[in-house]
């Protein structure tokens, strides 16, 4: 046993743990682990430019590589700043561990300097938090917090060190094995509720695979898995927004994304089914819609690693706590142990194709102006031989890029889902770039957004990260504008942004090249020159300022009550539309 700082034993425990990247932002009550930091070369420290982006560059990483991401940051604001990214990551089960530091022990409740009470705070945002008082407890307590962050359902983890913890020595030695009284999660599903779902499986008429981002948070094999249970079933499969890509685009048996901007046949589909498995979603709001309506005639099976997501939201007939891989496997080996045949479920399938025949997505395409489903489609076309990263901003454009962009594998669409954080693409991106540094990573943005964290590309100028920004430019908070306009009888009440700035002259400043693309036949030669530049790119793509995001359940509706392209033209809704909202 040796005795080191507490500042030497945390750098140790996280380089033993296998951090290779830490995201963060220097203050006064974190020095001593900046100065630990400076010392060793084993760690990687990126330098954002403001503590949010810390979170969602961490955030980014971590979905995009699997393992769990890292922030460093400095007590009082610093603390604060990071809450945005740890509620983020928490709603959207992101593994993540906040270090921030604190005050002297002694000063705790004074309201000293940059003291805030970053426990009582996190509290209701993070999976656990911790304030460290002793040295000696560090390596257990951030073991224990990588632990956690990363077994179960993931999410961020908190550990708050007082400066003058971080100065003080102890006698540390090996890192102990973890074990936890109450911390258990089931991860092995009960045998007979697995054969129970099988045979409810083989039985049903109209089943459908409702995934989300539970099969991705479960690692590769379980996307694997799920393609191969669709298969032998012949089940149609519809996916939440977090889930895209844990089910291949195209497929046969693919609907697309259901909810409030989902396909009309997966929410057709959805309303009409006798049997949902839902595999790794949570029944959120956007999801269910109006839940007196929701699924009135079908069975439910909920297959879930957290326990607290059953029943919170829809009553299910049956409850599966497992992690997704491990009951996914269990599904296909007791599909093909009871030697269950493939189902006919012919008629079900010319009901789903009769609603595909609607062409939900299909929108006005005019040629005096770029419309934004148009781009995001030009974008696809010309990148999907590339396998890209996607990361998003918030709003519009973070729907028409899930509807329109289709997603073959897990871990290449990087999206705020459950908080819906302005601001989150571009550090995201930053994050995605430092995991995978080979790949091709784009943030398809709004000129709104972007600029919620739009100091980040400073970051990827320092680091050399050739991140490419991607922006929908409709001068509007588009998804603003868009339900002021059907719920406020268009009373676009400061949702008009009056000074943008040039983008393309920004983007040099930080030096990166920019791109301004205004017309349609400049479109295809712009994304080329895009995915041409070698370095970072920001594209400032001018689309229709007026174009609506559809399909849309209304507020309050039900999935049978979806506004469509052919309901509302022009800021116009037909009778039928203006009864639903």
């Amino acid at each position: 046993m040796t005795e080191k700082s507490g500042a030497d034993i945390l750098i140790e425990t996280l380089c033993d743990l296998g951090v290779e990247v830490i995201f963060g932002y220097p203050g006064g009550a974190v020095l001593p682990i900046y100065d630990a930091l400076f010392k060793q070369d084993r760690i990687k420290h990126i330098l954002v430019r403001h503590e949010q982006a810390a979170t969602h560059a961490a955030e980014g990483y971590a979905r995009s590589t699997g393992k769990p991401g890292v922030v460093l940051v400095t007590s009082g604001p610093g603390a604060t700043n990071a809450v945005t990214g740890i509620t983020d990551a928490l709603l959207d089960s992101i593994p993540m561990v906040v270090l921030t530091g604190q005050v002297p022990t002694a000063l705790i409740g004074t309201d000293a300097f940059q003291e805030a009470d970053t426990v009582g705070i996190t509290r209701h945002c993070t999976k656990h938090n911790y304030l460290v008082k002793d040295p000696a407890k560090l390596v257990d307590v951030v073991t224990e917090a990588f632990h956690i962050a990363t077994t179960g359902r993931p999410g961020p983890v908190v550990v708050d060190i007082p400066k003058d913890v971080q100065v003080a020595t102890a006698r540390v030695g090996s890192n102990a094995p973890i074990r936890h009284a109450t911390y258990k999660p089931q991860t092995k599903a009960d045998a007979a509720k697995i054969q129970e779902a099988v045979d409810m499986l083989a039985a049903a008429e109209r089943p459908i695979f409702y995934t989300g981002g539970g099969v991705i948070n479960s690692g590769p094999e379980a996307s694997r898995l799920l393609r191969e249970l669709a298969a032998l079933t012949g089940a149609p499969v519809t996916s939440t927004l977090m889930g895209l890509g844990a089910f291949p685009a195209a497929s046969d048996q693919w609907l697309g994304m259901l909810g409030m901007h989902g396909t009309y046949e997966a929410n057709m589909a959805m309303n009409r089914a006798d049997l949902i498995i839902a595999v790794g979603a949570r029944f959120d709001d956007r999801v269910t819609g109006r839940l007196d309506a929701f699924s009135p005639n079908s069975r439910k099976v909920h297959i879930d690693i957290d326990r607290s997501s059953i029943n919170k939201n829809v009553r299910v007939d049956l409850p599966i706590i497992a992690d997704c891989g491990s009951a996914l496997a269990d599904m296909v080996d007791a599909w093909k142990t009871r030697s269950h045949p493939r189902p006919d479920l012919t008629e079900w399938w010319n009901r789903i194709n009769g609603w595909q025949a609607r062409r939900c997505l299909d929108f006005p395409d005019r040629q005096d102006v770029i419309m934004p489903q148009r781009a995001i489609r030009a974008l696809h076309a010309a990148t999907k031989d590339r396998d890209p990263i996607i990361t998003t901003e918030v709003g519009q454009h973070q729907m028409w890029a899930a509807q329109h962009f289709d997603f073959e594998d897990p871990n290449k669409w990087l999206t705020s889902g459950g908080l819906g954080t302005m601001g989150y693409g571009l550090p995201a991106a930053i994050g995605a770039q430092l995991g995978n540094p080979d790949a091709l990573v784009i943030d398809i943005a709004g000129e709104a957004s972007i600029q919620m964290n739009i100091q980040e590309l400073g970051t990827a100028t320092q680091y050399r990260l050739p991140v490419k920004i991607f922006i929908l430019n409709n001068e509007y908070m588009g998804m603003v504008r868009q339900w002021q306009e059907l719920t406020y009888q268009s009373r676009y009440s400061e949702s008009y942004s009056d000074a943008l700035p040039d983008f393309v002259r920004l983007a040099e400043a930080y030096g990166w090249k920019g791109l301004r693309i205004d017309t349609l036949d400049e479109l295809e030669p712009g994304i080329q020159a895009m995915l041409d530049h070698p370095g970072p790119v920001m594209v400032d793509c001018r689309v229709a300022k007026l174009a609506n995001c559809l399909p849309m359940i209304p507020s309050g509706a039900a999935h049978t009550e979806m506004l469509l392209e052919g309901n509302v033209v022009s800021g116009e809704m037909d009778d039928e539309a203006k009864a639903l909202v």
